[in-house]
């Protein structure tokens, strides 16, 4: 986690993020004045579009005290906390929607990932959603060859090592399903988007809810 950290840190200035919000699913399932957590927030470009779209009550969350520092620096008006500083036991319970935007690919570790699905799952209240948007296995050769290294050396198929150092992962659809098998299925889409350094590739969105039982 350190490593990750140092990493977004050293990064936070030049990254431009690119998964997108579906604003029909928003309107559809979120009301505006829904308390939302954007967990994993970065620079805080989602929070600007739920914001630009009326959602007020909105808080968004980062490890990067970077990403964080650029975040209040560019959308002062906005609400940015530092994962360190949040108090996360007293808001168990108490978020409508939580956004979850290409973080799971940055958290490598099984059991990492794990950890952070349930924290989200207790961070909602029954019947709450949460909108993920992340990084499914690729089908071309570049990720192909990536995914046969990083299976060697880490011994998962899907994490990798960029160019520039981060530890990545991609997801079968099984372990999707599998990290949100305490959650209700909602809907899902598979889109088109460009990766963090410009190349083309596909995403996944999946909005579930955890259940009211």
């Amino acid at each position: 986690m350190e490593q990750q950290q140092a990493y977004w840190d050293r990064v936070a200035d030049e990254m431009t993020f690119t998964h997108p919000l579906d604003r029909d699913w928003l309107d559809r399932f979120v009301d505006k004045k829904a308390r939302v957590l954007d967990y994993g927030c970065g620079y805080g470009r989602s929070l600007r579009d739920l914001a630009g779209l009326g959602y007020k009550n909105a808080v968004g969350v980062d490890f990067s005290a970077r990403m964080i520092e650029r975040a209040r620096r560019e959308a002062p008006n906005l609400t940015f906390a530092l994962a360190e500083d949040f108090p996360f036991s007293e808001a168990a319970g108490t978020f409508d929607a939580v956004l979850l935007m290409a973080v799971l690919t940055c958290v490598a570790g099984d059991q990492d990932q794990r950890d952070l699905i349930a924290r989200l799952h207790d961070l909602l209240r029954p019947g709450g959603l949460l909108y993920l948007s992340d990084m499914p296995l690729q089908t071309d050769e570049r990720n192909l060859t990536r995914y046969a290294e990083g299976a060697r050396r880490f011994g998962d198929y899907g994490v990798f090592q960029t160019e520039d150092g981060a530890i990545m992962r991609h997801h079968d659809d099984r372990r999707l399903a599998d990290l949100l098998s305490a959650f209700e299925d909602v809907a899902d889409r598979s889109i088109s988007i460009r990766t963090l350094n410009g190349h083309a590739a596909t995403a996944v969105q999946i909005l579930a809810r955890r259940p009211l039982g």
